[in-house]
């Protein structure tokens, strides 16, 4: 006895809304978090012009070594002989990152020459 009905193939539920509703979530959660503290780096460029006196004052920072005036030498050495070689805390001091040096590297010698109480450190390239 044949009543006519004839069983149909059964559909796959589609994914198409999970996919969108996952998507949203994902912009939802890169836009609502923070995912580190931004830090200023308070160090002046050299195109910002101003004055340069006295002896030289150049620290090159390279992954391996720092030198003052080329002379390679430790952190400690170097804050000694920029005692010698300033008039006041506020002359300036170029800093300058040679090859790969890594950005932090250049970092920890900043904060070592302001907890020196050198207040004008330069960063040029």
């Amino acid at each position: 006895m044949d009543l006519g009905f004839t069983e149909r193939p059964r559909r796959r539920p589609s994914l198409t809304p999970m996919i969108d509703v996952v998507f949203l979530l994902l912009v939802f959660f890169m836009l609502a978090s923070r995912f580190g503290t931004d830090m200023v780096i308070p160090l002046p460029l050299a195109g910002g012009g101003g004055t340069y006196t006295g002896a030289p004052r150049l620290i090159d920072v390279t992954p391996n070594e720092l030198r003052l005036n080329k002379t390679p030498m430790s952190l400690a050495q170097i804050i000694q002989e920029l005692a010698k070689l300033t008039e006041n805390p506020s002359d300036a001091i170029v800093l300058r990152g040679l090859e790969d040096a890594n950005l932090q590297h250049v970092i920890s010698v900043h904060e070592a020459l302001a907890a020196a109480d050198y207040t004008n450190i330069v960063l040029i390239e």
